[in-house]
Order: C-alpha cells, then structure tokens, then sequence
C-alpha cells in the first residue's frame, strides 16, 4: 500500500488492497473482507487494509456512511487461527505486533469521524463480533448468528467483547455470552440489542440502502460530533483495558493451554 503524502483521499484501485474490496459510491464507501475462503477471519495484512481503508474513507468528505460487509457466507470469525499456529503461537513479541494491528483497525473505524453501518450477512465470530460492535449500527440477515469462543479456544475475547458487550446487552447477558460460548441467534441479538435490525436475506440490500439514504441525508460535521460523543463509554472501556489484555494475550502465546486449544481446533476443523 502506498503511503500518502496529505491526507487526501484517493481512487480505492490505487491502494492495491488484496484482503478486501474497497469501493466507494459517494455517499457511501463499502468495505468488504474478502477472504471468503477463510470466513473472512483477519490476518496481518487484512487489519492494515482496514486500517487504511478507515483512514482514506475518513479523509473523503464526498463520503457520508461507510458500510462494513463480508463476502461469501460468512461476515468474519475473527482471528484467523491456521496463520495464528503458524506465525503467533510461542513467539508473545510477534502476537504483540499483530494485536497492535487489530488495535489501529478498531481506532480508525471507531473514530472514521462518520456513521458506520456493519452488513452481517453470515456468521459473525469472536473478532467479527467485536467488529460489527464497533461499527455504530448493524443490520443482520435472520439466518446468521453471534458467538464468542475465545474461552474454548485459548483467547480471552478482550478486543472489543469484554468492554462493549456489558454496555450494549447489560452485565448479565455479556457473561452469558463470554463464559458459556453458545450461538446467539439473529432473533436473541436484535432482541439484546446487539444489532438493530434482523431481516430475511432476500431484504438485506434494501435494508441497507434504506439506512444509509437516511444517515446521508444528516449533517455531517454535526453527525460527525454527536458520534464522538456517543462514543464515550466505548473508549473509556476500551482505552482502560485493552492496552493491558495486549501484553497478557502476547504472554499467553506462551502457555500449553492456548497451544493446545488452538492445535485441536485445527484438527477438528481438518476432519
């Protein structure tokens, strides 16, 4: 990816992203994770991706909402675990540097400067969660679901669950959700509000349109300040902890549990 020289927005063909399809449509900007192979589940250079991404979307004032999606039938599942095994297990300074990645991801999306609308149009696991959370609005296809598995698979979900989920769903169902690691239907998330609106497939398109046309038509500089403040609960959360849950999941690469939870993922997911 070329490294700008002000901030000035450019033609998405000019980034050369490979991880994900950005394109924009003034007044929208779409950012899809285009891993569908993988369920979209983040690597290194997909977070750099978003990361630049946010940041040029953020720089277009011809941009007015920026829709997150995915391709193929998942959203995202996160992490992707296989180069996790191959890159981070053992080697905590490595995890380290790639958390940092996922951390810029989440500022540059959470503080685009306008509204962000997540598209879940699949399943939505672990780290995709936590980036549909911090999309401001989100719209999710009834046959999807939510879940968290960091706690069966060696990974405390700390980039965005344990901040975000107690203020969106209450105290009570963001314990449910971490400790017991069952799916959370399209039906109980929309109820929990965990995202705002649950449609039949058929109606995903044309919900997001009807979102978008409405959140374009308000001001932007007056939008772009009620968000930052609507913002501060998340980032008193986030910016408590998440400094913290970085050097202890780096050392945690350390530990037979998380190797372990990890290898046998793998195996099962080999079968």
């Amino acid at each position: 990816m070329p490294e700008p020289a002000s901030p000035t927005p450019v033609d998405p063909a000019e980034l050369g992203f490979e991880r994900i399809r950005y394109e924009k449509a003034p007044p929208r900007a779409t950012i899809t994770l285009a891993r569908p192979e993988r369920l979209n589940a983040f690597d290194f250079q997909m977070l750099r991706e978003l990361a630049r991404a946010c940041e040029d979307a953020s720089w277009d004032d011809e941009i007015r909402v920026v829709v997150v999606t995915g391709e193929g039938r998942a959203f995202c599942v996160g992490a992707d675990l296989k180069s996790w095994e191959d890159d981070l297990v053992g080697k905590p300074s490595e995890y380290w540097k790639w958390f940092g990645a996922f951390m810029d991801m989440h500022n540059r999306l959470r503080e685009i400067g306008k509204p962000t609308l997540a598209r879940v149009n699949g399943i939505a696991v672990g780290g995709g969660n936590e980036l549909q959370m911090a999309c401001d609005l989100a719209v999710m296809v009834d046959d999807a679901f939510i879940r968290h598995v960091g706690l069966e698979h060696g990974s405390v979900p700390a980039g965005g669950a344990t901040q975000w989920l107690p203020i969106m769903v209450g105290e009570r169902r963001a314990r449910e959700i971490v400790l017991m690691c069952e799916e959370v239907t399209a039906a109980q998330a929309v109820e929990w509000g965990l995202v705002n609106w649950v449609v039949p497939r058929a109606e995903l398109d044309a919900k997001v349109d009807d979102v978008v046309e409405k959140l374009a038509r308000k001001l932007p500089q007056t939008t772009r300040y009620a968000k930052q403040q609507l913002n501060w609960w998340r980032d008193i959360s986030w910016n408590e902890t998440v400094g913290h849950a970085r050097d202890w999941l780096a050392l945690s690469m350390l530990n037979d549990e998380t190797r372990d939870a990890i290898d046998a993922f793998l195996q099962r997911t080999k079968k």
